[in-house]
């Protein structure tokens, strides 16, 4: 079987996916040789950053980038300083072959559609040497290092429960940022208090670029559970009762839309909590060996600018609803049981809905 990359001979020293012109780049230095004539051309650039485990929602980026652009860097890296101490960063699923082909695929596809301004150009899949030079600067909130944080809007939310988390996004982010030079970023809805971080940094910083595109969430046709490279640590059994984050924050925006006496704080978010508290408790009718534990983490009503909480929605605005659920392992396996990638640990969803302006 065919490596999922390598050296192209009519480019020496650029790797590249095989029967593609999809460069991988894995230096700095190799992504501005690539970017540079790209500037001189007035060619635009567009960089859709993850960090691999390629799904649908993945996938949705790459394509609205595709329509706007005439260059889209996909980057794929593992950024250590997003993850706690206690997280799942030695489990994170890395797919690099599968990433690879699925990146192939959508570049034939974008190839036959005429209605993309450009197509897949570069891969950048650095070290963590390469994207940290002077060490990692380690995971603890106290750690020293250069570091970037968007305050107060990522303190909050997911803020609160990952302290470390969006200054590793908002440093990783700068970083990929400046070594790409894109004209546009994409980046997806599910991770709604990222995108206002990620705007926040590019305003705040002065950053020369043109747009943060933000598309909607990807989402399972079936269930409406949103798409994550998480999912794979729940198993069958997890999976099955995982939309209930999602269905809760439906539940609260059928509330909202019902009228003005339910667009305050108390009203929205109760049809939220009463989803989750009466799956909760369907579940534990059932025996170990069946059902499935979960806990709340937060469920949120927050203004769309700041992610700070609203009592009171005002519908000349909007708002956010957004929440956390926290899926505990599985407590009596059945014999030969799918319990997910890794052995099914605790899992962290996180989903959200926009109530737009009325």
């Amino acid at each position: 079987m065919a490596s999922a990359c390598s050296t192209s001979p009519s480019s020496p020293g650029y790797e590249k996916i095989p029967n593609t012109s999809i460069r991988i780049l894995r230096t700095v230095s190799s992504v501005r040789r690539f970017r540079k004539p790209l500037t001189l051309d007035s060619r635009s650039v567009a960089l859709v950053p993850t960090m691999g485990a390629l799904h649908a929602g993945h996938l949705s980026l790459i394509r609205a980038a595709a329509r706007d652009n005439h260059h889209v860097i996909v980057s794929i890296y593992v950024n250590p300083a997003q993850f706690g101490v206690r997280e799942d960063l030695g489990s994170y699923p890395v797919t690099w072959e599968a990433d690879c082909e699925a990146l192939a695929k959508l570049d034939r596809e974008l190839a036959d559609d005429g209605e993309n301004l450009g197509r897949i150009s570069a891969v950048f899949a650095p070290t963590t040497g390469e994207m940290y030079p002077a060490g990692f600067p380690g995971q603890e909130p106290d750690s020293k290092g250069s570091f970037v944080t968007i305050t107060p809007v990522g303190e909050v939310l997911e803020g609160a429960s990952r302290p470390t988390f969006f200054r590793g996004v908002a440093t990783v982010c700068m970083k990929l940022f400046n070594v790409c030079q894109p004209d546009r970023v994409y980046f997806g809805q599910k991770d709604v208090q990222q995108t206002v971080v990620i705007k926040r940094l590019v305003e705040d910083f002065l950053m020369p670029i043109e747009q943060v595109v933000i598309v909607p969430t990807a989402r399972d046709q079936e269930d409406g559970l949103a798409l994550s490279s998480r999912n794979v640590y729940l198993g069958e059994r997890r999976r099955k009762v995982a939309n209930v984050l999602y269905r809760a924050l439906k539940a609260a925006e059928e509330a909202y839309a019902a009228g003005e006496g339910k667009r305050d704080r108390e009203g929205v978010l109760g049809a939220a909590q009463k989803v989750m508290e009466e799956t909760l408790a369907e579940q534990m009718k059932l025996s170990p060996s069946e059902r499935v534990k979960f806990e709340v983490d937060y469920l949120s009503l927050a203004d769309p600018d700041t992610m700070l909480e609203l009592e009171t929605v005002d519908t000349k605005k909007g708002g956010i609803l957004s929440g956390a659920v926290r899926f505990l392992p599985v407590e009596e396996p059945k014999e030969g049981e799918d319990l997910g990638h890794s052995g099914g640990p605790l899992v962290r969803l996180i989903d959200n809905i926009i109530l737009p302006p009325k």
